[in-house]
């Protein structure tokens, strides 16, 4: 089991989510983050003033997956929200020790889904 998490332009979500879609990926949780990489914000000016713009806006997706689904995922995230550019994002893949599910009491793989 491994627990999926990435990071990604707010304007791919729906690329994203359309591609887990494709490949039977149902269960995800979706977070409106701010945060900050390489590109280390952006300068806007605002009333004649220009001010640092430190923190960016992105989306944050969390995926429980058995493993037989983990490169279909991994594949489905980086095919919907690459552009080519500064800024995509960035995927963590953790393992997985234990998942309970609170209505049953199933734990495992059972209880990912």
């Amino acid at each position: 089991m491994k627990y999926i998490i990435a990071i990604i332009q707010p304007d791919r979500l729906d690329e994203v989510m359309q591609r887990l879609e494709e490949k039977a990926i149902h269960l995800v949780t979706v977070t409106n983050v701010m945060g900050r990489g390489r590109q280390k914000g952006i300068a806007e000016v605002y009333r004649s003033h220009r001010e640092a713009g430190t923190l960016l806006k992105k989306v944050k997706l969390e995926i429980a997956v058995n493993a037989e689904y983990v490169k279909p995922t991994l594949a489905a995230i980086i095919e919907g929200g690459r552009t080519g550019q500064v800024g995509d994002g960035k995927i963590f893949l953790l393992n997985l020790d234990e998942v309970i599910r609170i209505r049953t009491g199933e734990t495992g793989k059972v209880a990912i889904g």
